[in-house]
């Protein structure tokens, strides 16, 4: 007897916990890890070639 709930709809479910989890603990640290780095990166190459050490200005 069925349940009322398909096997079909119960295998969505699954995927779709699974694609939540792997957003929320692999994709977002991941994004938020590069997005700081690169924005350092950034930072780091304008005070080497064009900006000077921070307080070096006058």
């Amino acid at each position: 007897m069925n349940n009322g709930i398909s096997t079909a709809s119960q295998d969505k479910r699954k995927l779709e916990w699974r694609t939540f989890f792997l957003i929320t603990v692999v994709l977002f640290p991941v994004l938020s890890v590069m997005t700081v780095g690169g924005y350092g990166f950034f930072v780091w190459m304008m005070q080497v070639f064009f900006l000077g050490p921070p307080g070096h200005g006058g």
